[in-house]
C-alpha cells in the first residue's frame, strides 16, 4: 500500500472573502481536492455515499479535516485549531452535543454556530475565523456554510479522529479480533477476562487497547461493557485506529490511520491480527457487537488516570457536569 498523501502538509495561504466558499470538485476524487484547498475553502460532495456511518478526521499538521461517509470521502475544509499554549488535543473523541446556536462559558459569551461538543472541558467543532494557521483556544474552527453542512450529516456518537500526521486513511485488512491465534501466540487464549454487555445494550462501539497496560477496553455508548488482557507483539509507534466503514459478504471492510507519532505509511499486513493475544472468547464476544462505524483503538499510552506521558484523548466518557 503506497505512503498516503504526504501531499496535505502544503501550506495553506491566507484567507480572503473571495475564498471563504465552497470549491466544485469538478469531477476529481475528494482526497486530491485536499490539499488545493485555500483557508475558508470547502468541498461538499453528499451523493458519493448517501448513507452509511460516518467518520471525521481532523488533521492538526495540515490544518484540514475530511468527513467520511460508510467510508467515502464526501466533504472536507479547511480549519483552524489551537494556538500555541490552547493547542487541540489529539485523540479518538466521539460527538456528546450539538446545538445549532451556543456561546462560549468560558470566553466572553463568544458565539459557537453548529457547535458539536468533543470533549465536557471544551473541545468543539463549531463555525469560526479561519486565518490560515492555529488560532482557537483548542476548539476546531470551520467555514460558516461546511459547518452547517456537517452539522446537518452528523449524529451524536459519530467518531471524530484528530490526528497530528499529514496522512488521510486508506482502506485496510481488518484487526480481526476473531482470528485464529498462532500456537505461539496463545499464553492469553484462555486468560480470564470481563464482559456485560447490558451494562449499555446499544450506541457506538470502541475498542481501546492499551500497550502500556496490555489490556483492551470495551466501551459502547462511552459505558464499559467488556475489558481483558491484551498483548501487541511490535512495536506500537504513536498509535493507530481502525475503523469500520461496513461488513457484507465479503467480509469486514476497515480505515485505518495514525493519529500520533512520527508518521510514515499506512502498510497493512495480511496477518495484522495476528498480532493481537487475547483470549478466544473475548475475541469472539468483541465481534458480536461491532458494527459499521465501530473503531479500536491501539496507543502505546496507558488509559489509567494521573499516569505520566503525553497527552492523548481516548473516547472520553466522563459525565457532563453540572
Amino acid at each position: 500500500m503506497k505512503k498516503l498523501l504526504t501531499a496535505l502538509s502544503l501550506t495553506v495561504a491566507a484567507p480572503t472573502a473571495a475564498l471563504a466558499q465552497a470549491v466544485e470538485p469538478a469531477g476529481r476524487p475528494i482526497l486530491e481536492v485536499v490539499p488545493t484547498l485555500k483557508a475558508g475553502q470547502f468541498v461538499w460532495a453528499p451523493d458519493a455515499a448517501a448513507e452509511g456511518p460516518g467518520l471525521l478526521i481532523v488533521n492538526l499538521a495540515t490544518q484540514r479535516a475530511i468527513l467520511f461517509r460508510n467510508g467515502v470521502p464526501i466533504g472536507a475544509s479547511s480549519v483552524s485549531t489551537g494556538r500555541p499554549g490552547y493547542e487541540t488535543p489529539t485523540g479518538v473523541f466521539t460527538i456528546l452535543e450539538k446545538q445549532k446556536v451556543h456561546h462560549s462559558r468560558t470566553y466572553d459569551n463568544a458565539p459557537m454556530p453548529n457547535m458539536q461538543r468533543l470533549t465536557w472541558k471544551g473541545i468543539a467543532l463549531h463555525a469560526g475565523n479561519l486565518p490560515g494557521y492555529p488560532a482557537s483556544h483548542g476548539c476546531i474552527r470551520l467555514p460558516p456554510k461546511f459547518s452547517a453542512l456537517l452539522f446537518d450529516a452528523t449524529r451524536l456518537g459519530m467518531t471524530v479522529i484528530i490526528t497530528s500526521l499529514p496522512v488521510a486513511p486508506q482502506q485496510s485488512a481488518p484487526p480481526d479480533m476473531a482470528a485464529a491465534i498462532p500456537p505461539a501466540a496463545m499464553n492469553l487464549a484462555r486468560a480470564p477476562f470481563e464482559w456485560h454487555p447490558e451494562r449499555s445494550t446499544k450506541g457506538p462501539v470502541s475498542v481501546i487497547v492499551s500497550a502500556a497496560d496490555q489490556r483492551a477496553v470495551v466501551l459502547r455508548n462511552g459505558v464499559e461493557i467488556g475489558s481483558a488482557p491484551v498483548r501487541v507483539s511490535g512495536e506500537v509507534k504513536g498509535g493507530w485506529a481502525y475503523a469500520l466503514r461496513s461488513w457484507d459478504d465479503t467480509g469486514q471492510h476497515w480505515l485505518k490511520l495514525q493519529f500520533s507519532g512520527p508518521g510514515g505509511g499506512m502498510e497493512v499486513s495480511p496477518n495484522e491480527g495476528d498480532r493481537f493475544d487475547a483470549p478466544w472468547d473475548f475475541r469472539h464476544n468483541v465481534q458480536t457487537v461491532l458494527r459499521p462505524g465501530s473503531i479500536i483503538v491501539v496507543t502505546p499510552q496507558t488509559l489509567q488516570a494521573g499516569s505520566s506521558g503525553s497527552a492523548l484523548t481516548v473516547i472520553e466518557n466522563e459525565g457532563r457536569p453540572r
